[in-house]
């Protein structure tokens, strides 16, 4: 029996509507491309945050358009940071962001700490002390809990590892030093850098932070292990150092006697 004439209008709608769709999706490979191209070619310079992560949401759905789901976490998020600092849970309540997208951000987030952290190994702390902070910001700004992070040093100043030590509520009396002291024993540390963050996202420090560091260093130097600074992870591209600003000297010489005995 021959299709009636609306039959054979539908088939061709829905032809139409695939034909549209191959097009498309033609569209966005080719402009998928060209991102890729660009980057090889010059790198991320030039790239607004909304194009890094249109790629990076496209690679767990690649035959999908990512221009909108990137702009919105744009807009929940406000910059490309705190985008990949968001959790997995955050992410999908964006509109067009699922699991696959969603873990394709944490997992170069991931891969991107784990990078920042490997590349420390065995350099002198004194020359590589940006590197460090970079890789502390990263690693810890933007965390909802206060964590207590050390870097492990060797007698010339080269380091060892980084290892988190505490997380939760940080203070002189909720801090064991023995932990500590332990980690560093076993890392062969001759010095210690210590840092925390502050989720408020605040740089300064409060008074349990300075009778924090002042605990630790003198329970540290009397395990002969040296407390070379104190950092603490905010909202800015670097952390707040005691040492910088003369609070970790101040602390050396109120504590003087005591180490020594006197």
């Amino acid at each position: 029996m021959p299709c009636p004439y609306g039959c054979r209008r539908l088939t061709d709608t829905r032809r139409k509507k695939n034909m549209d769709k191959i097009d498309w999706q033609k569209k966005g490979d080719g402009h998928r491309q060209r991102l890729r191209d660009r980057f090889l070619a010059q790198g991320l310079d030039g790239f607004t945050d909304a194009e890094v992560l249109e790629l990076l949401i496209a690679m767990g759905t690649p035959r999908k358009d990512c221009k909108e789901p990137a702009r919105l976490l744009l807009k929940q998020f406000n910059n490309l940071a705190k985008a990949l600092d968001a959790s997995q849970a955050e992410l999908e309540l964006v509109d067009g962001i699922g699991p696959k997208n969603a873990f394709a951000l944490r997992f170069i987030q991931g891969v991107a700490r784990r990078y920042l952290q490997q590349r420390l190994v065995a350099k002198e702390y004194l020359r590589s002390s940006r590197e460090v902070g970079e890789y502390l910001v990263h690693s810890m700004r933007g965390l909802k809990r206060e964590v207590l992070t050390a870097v492990f040093l060797d007698s010339s100043l080269a380091i060892i590892a980084t290892q988190q030590v505490a997380e939760g509520t940080l203070a002189s009396n909720t801090v064991h030093p023995r932990e500590l002291i332990k980690l560093a024993l076993e890392h062969h540390a001759a010095s210690v850098v210590i840092a925390h963050n502050h989720p408020s996202g605040s740089l300064t420090p409060s008074a349990e932070d300075t009778r924090l560091t002042r605990h630790l260093f003198i329970a540290l130097a009397f395990a002969g292990i040296q407390l070379l600074d104190h950092l603490i992870v905010g909202e800015g591209e670097q952390p707040f150092s005691f040492a910088d600003h003369g609070l970790l000297e101040d602390i050396r010489r109120q504590s003087r006697a005591l180490i020594a005995g006197d």
